[in-house]
């Protein structure tokens, strides 16, 4: 295939880790790759290395009033405009989208082009953007067995390929979970979103100072905090005599995560697939604040599945969190049975999956569906 494989994501790092991580699979089997995606997403600047990137213009089109609507569509319209000349110029073999308003005017483009088309849907309940486009595209991909807001009818088009990870955390699939000793000590990593959850930062410390100082003294605390936190929260496990690690981002969370015991966080895509590859128990804190509340559905699944515990933000409270660390500093079987299950969830091939799906829509025998062929449209 000497084609390009176009791949078209939203701005924000839930789609652009994913897609990069495609980008990286694309290449190695020695496809060219390139980007389509929005002015922030352009900004990834060291994610996004080698990778040839075309912005266009998109706005989101919900929840923002008449006016922010009708603005968002215009410049949605606008994109698709610039997207069409982009594919017309660039001539890709197809297009894989990973959702977000600025995957809109390329996946749209492409489907009245009649490229093959494959959409990526990160969580467990079908993103807006995608909603628009899963009955154009000639196929799904999820990163959950069960996605709501898929239409019946299309199932058929449907690939349970998981969530594409970074390598280094693709690893951990092999790392081996080190279940807690009554005496020994306890590993606990805690964080939430690109700048840390703030609610962790308030609940957190005030739950562990609460323990006995006998189960303190085994805690090795790693935590993402906001910067107005870091103080705070310092203070407060010092004054608990606490061995704490905190910092506002880590460049080797996949090494945290390896050596985590227990994970408090939120319920991001990309934070779900990463503790189910590398088999880590977690505490799930959803974002309640959600589009349509994703983060509690995503949740949902990795308690079903019993790899974790959800907990709501209104139920999230210094004691509840503290009655909870005492029965796993105390009981480490339980941490140990949810990170087995955790792990049968993982996807650790899930780039492998992805990019084969790709390949195969985009086969160079695949006929062109719709009406228009490059050849036919005036560039």
């Amino acid at each position: 295939m000497t084609a390009p494989i176009l791949l078209s994501a939203g701005g924000t790092g839930g789609h652009i880790f994913p897609a990069r991580a495609l980008a990286a699979e694309l290449s190695s089997r020695g496809h060219q790759v390139a980007l389509v995606t929005d002015r922030r997403g352009a900004d990834f600047k060291g994610a996004l290395d080698g990778i040839d990137v075309h912005v266009v213009s998109a706005e989101t089109v919900s929840g923002r009033g008449f006016v922010g609507r009708l603005r968002g569509l215009t410049t949605v319209a606008v994109g698709v405009f610039d997207a069409h000349r982009l594919l017309r110029r660039i001539r890709p073999a197809g297009v894989v989208g990973f959702g977000g308003y600025a995957s809109l005017p390329a996946a749209l483009a492409a489907t009245h082009l009649g490229l093959p088309t494959l959409i990526h849907e990160q969580n467990a309940v079908l993103g807006r953007a995608n909603r628009l486009l899963v009955r154009r595209v000639d196929g799904i991909a999820t990163s959950f067995s069960d996605t709501a807001g898929l239409p019946p009818r299309i199932r058929a088009h449907v690939e349970h390929t998981g969530n594409p990870v970074r390598s280094a955390v693709a690893e951990l699939s092999n790392s081996r979970f080190s279940t807690p000793k009554a005496d020994g000590p306890f590993s606990l990593l805690v964080f939430g979103g690109s700048q840390g959850a703030a609610i962790f930062g308030e609940v957190v410390p005030q739950a562990l100072a609460m323990l006995p100082a006998t189960l303190r003294q085994r805690l090795r605390v790693v935590q993402q905090c906001r910067e107005t936190h870091l103080d705070s929260v310092r203070r407060v496990y010092a004054d608990a005599n606490i061995s704490a690690h905190l910092a506002t981002f880590f460049d080797d969370m996949p090494s945290h995560i390896a050596a985590a015991q227990l994970v408090i966080a939120r319920a991001g895509a990309s934070t779900i697939a990463e503790l189910t590859v590398a088999g880590r128990p977690a505490i799930l804190v959803p974002y309640p604040f959600s589009a349509d509340h994703h983060q509690k559905a995503n949740a949902d699944a990795v308690e079903a599945a019993q790899g974790g515990w959800v907990v709501p933000q209104s139920a999230f409270t210094p004691e509840m969190l503290a009655a909870r660390l005492e029965t796993f500093l105390r009981i480490g079987e339980c941490l140990a049975r949810a990170a087995r299950s955790a792990r049968l969830m993982g996807k650790p091939d899930a780039t492998a999956r992805l990019a084969d799906f790709a390949e195969r829509l985009m086969d160079e025998n695949l006929p062109v569906r719709g009406p228009t062929r490059f050849t036919e449209i005036a560039a």
